[in-house]
């Protein structure tokens, strides 16, 4: 049985990086292409498309993040895995699924909303400072899902 439990655990700190690892890889190839797209009229706004790009990436990190807590507090990373019940193991999974989910939902809403910020600045250079408050509001999502993720993984054991 623990060797279930310790397959459910590895399974949900996986799949916290795999998949918003995924939505911020798809996230950040959008805001790339309308990148490439506006610097083809106007190169000086390298810098600030850039940071718009790279908004999208984030999730990837926080789904990261989650996955080295979880390996960590069952032992993958240090000292040795430890032994899980099936709902030890189940209970890791639930604790990583808000930070995959809600991480590949938002990273694809972010890109799309950075892709019309970034249009934004095209047009209105002088407008980046506010351009750059739409993508965020998306970013509260993907960090409430990592606060609870956290939450939810230092409950257990």
């Amino acid at each position: 049985m623990s060797e279930l439990g310790l397959f459910f655990a590895v399974l949900g700190a996986v799949g916290a990086a795999l998949v918003a690892g995924i939505g911020s890889a798809k996230g950040v190839g959008m805001g790339g292409q309308a990148a490439a797209g506006a610097l083809t009229e106007n190169p000086s706004l390298f810098a600030k498309v850039l940071i718009l790009q790279l908004l999208p990436g984030t999730q990837g990190i926080y789904g990261l993040l989650i996955a080295f807590i979880a390996l960590s507090k069952i032992g993958i990373i240090g000292n040795g895995a430890v032994s899980l019940t099936l709902n030890q193991g189940l209970s890791f999974l639930a604790a990583c699924l808000p930070m995959a989910i809600v991480g590949y939902i938002s990273a694809l809403h972010q890109a799309k909303t950075s892709v019309a910020s970034i249009a934004l600045v095209l047009k209105k250079p002088e407008q980046f400072g506010k351009s750059m408050l739409f993508p965020a509001m998306v970013e509260t999502y993907a960090i409430l899902a990592l606060l609870i993720s956290i939450l939810a993984i230092n409950g257990i054991l």
